[in-house]
C-alpha cells in the first residue's frame, strides 16, 4: 500500500520536509497543513511558502489544506511539523486518529501533568497516543533541505519498525536518515543543543575567539551526555548526528535562530524585542528553563546551560554569565 503523509505545520520545517519528500522517486502522497486559511490559500495559489522559505516551488503532489481532519483522514503517519510547544495541544486535537503513528520535527522538551513539570515528549505522548511515535532530529536547517542539499538525520522511535520506516521514507537524493534505538538520548540532544547555541552566540558576540566557542561546545556535550544519562539515554548517542552533529550545526551556522539570540543578546538588546524581530521560533529560550527544572529535579550539573538561563531569566550579563564559567574550578574531563 502506498504511504499517505500528514504534514501537520506549513512553517519552514513542513514545507522542506514536503519538498524533499515529493522529489523522491514513488514519493507517498503528501498533505501539508497550515493553520491558517490566508497562508493555505496563498501556498496553493502560487505554489510556494513566501512566508517561510521564499524561492523554494512547492510541487503539485503536495496537497495544502486547513482541515486538520481532513488532513490525518487517510494518514498511514502522521508527522507534526510546529514548534515543540504547540506539539502536545495539537496532538489533542488528534486524539481520534491515535492509531496512527506518530512523529514530530521540534526540538526541545514538553511540559507534563503527573508530576506537573518538564520533560520527553515520547513520555508524555505514551499517556495519550496508542500507536508507535517517534522522532527526526539531527543537524537540519530547513532551507538547505529544502534546496536538496547534502544533509544527514537520526530518525528514533518508541518501536524499531516505525523508525526504520522513517528511515527508508525520508532517505533520498541527497538526504541520508540513520536509525537510533535511543529516543530518550536523541531528543535530549535535540532540546539542549538549542541552549547551547544561544551561549555560543554570545560568546561570539562578545568577541572570545573561536578557541572558546570549541570549549563551549565540547564542555557543552559533556553536559548534555549528563541529562541524557540521568534521564535513561546512552551517552553514546550524544557523539552521533542529533548530539554533536547538531550542537555544531546550531553553534556556528548563520542560519540558526538561537545562535542570533545569542549575537544579539551580546549587544546588549532586551530578549522580547530580539525574540519580536525573528520572525520565527528560537526553542531554546523555553528549553532553557525546561533544563534548568530537569537539572534541579535530577541533581545534574549543567555550568553553561544555568548560564545561559541566567541571562536569559535573571538579567545576569553575558559577559558576567562568561567571567563566571572561566572563574570555575576544572575538574576531571571526563566525568
Amino acid at each position: 500500500m502506498r504511504e499517505s503523509i500528514a504534514i501537520l505545520g506549513a512553517g519552514a520545517w513542513g514545507t522542506a520536509l514536503s519538498a524533499h519528500l515529493a522529489r523522491n522517486p514513488g514519493s507517498p502522497r503528501l498533505k501539508l497543513w497550515s493553520r491558517s486559511a490566508a497562508h493555505a490559500r496563498e501556498m496553493a495559489a502560487t505554489r510556494e511558502n513566501a512566508r517561510y522559505l521564499p524561492g523554494i516551488p512547492l510541487s503539485p503532489k503536495i496537497d495544502i489544506g486547513t482541515d486538520l481532519d481532513e488532513a490525518v483522514s487517510d494518514a498511514t503517519i502522521i508527522v507534526v511539523a510546529t514548534p515543540i510547544g504547540a506539539l502536545l495541544d495539537l496532538v489533542a486535537q488528534l486524539r481520534g486518529s491515535s492509531a496512527i503513528p506518530l512523529v514530530w520535527l521540534g526540538k526541545g522538551f514538553v511540559a507534563t501533568r503527573d508530576p506537573p513539570g518538564v520533560g520527553l515528549a515520547h513520555r508524555e505522548l505514551a499517556r495519550q497516543w496508542r500507536a508507535p511515535v517517534g522522532v527526526v532530529s539531527g543537524p537540519s536547517f530547513a532551507e538547505e533541505v529544502a534546496r536538496g542539499l547534502p544533509t544527514a538525520v537520526s530518525v528514533a522511535a518508541s518501536e524499531a519498525a516505525l523508525a526504520d520506516k522513517l528511515g527508508r521514507l525520508l532517505r533520498g537524493e541527497a538526504l541520508r536518515a540513520y536509525v537510533s534505538d535511543d529516543l530518550t538520548g536523541v531528543e535530549v540532544g535535540g532540546a539542549v543543543k538549542n541552549v547551547l547555541a544561544i551561549a555560543a552566540g554570545a560568546s561570539d558576540g562578545l568577541g572570545f575567539g573561536t578557541n572558546a566557542r570549541a570549549a563551549l561546545i565540547t564542555r557543552g556535550l559533556a553536559e548534555t551526555g549528563r541529562l541524557s544519562a540521568a534521564l535513561g539515554g546512552k551517552r553514546e548517542t550524544l557523539m552521533g548526528l542529533s548530539g554533536l552533529g547538531d550542537l555544531v550545526l546550531t553553534c556556528t551556522g548563520d542560519l540558526s535562530r538561537n545562535r542570533r539570540v545569542g549575537l544579539e543578546l551580546a549587544k546588549g538588546r532586551p530578549l522580547e524585542a530580539i525574540l519580536a524581530g525573528l520572525g520565527h521560533v528560537a526553542e531554546g529560550v523555553d528549553a532553557a528553563r525546561a533544563t534548568r527544572l530537569l537539572c534541579s529535579a535530577l541533581s545534574v550539573d549543567m555550568p553553561i546551560c544555568a548560564a545561559v538561563y541566567g541571562v536569559l531569566y535573571e538579567k545576569l550579563p553575558p559577559k558576567r554569565a562568561v567571567e563566571g564559567l572561566l572563574a570555575r574550578e576544572p575538574g576531571p574531563e571526563f566525568q
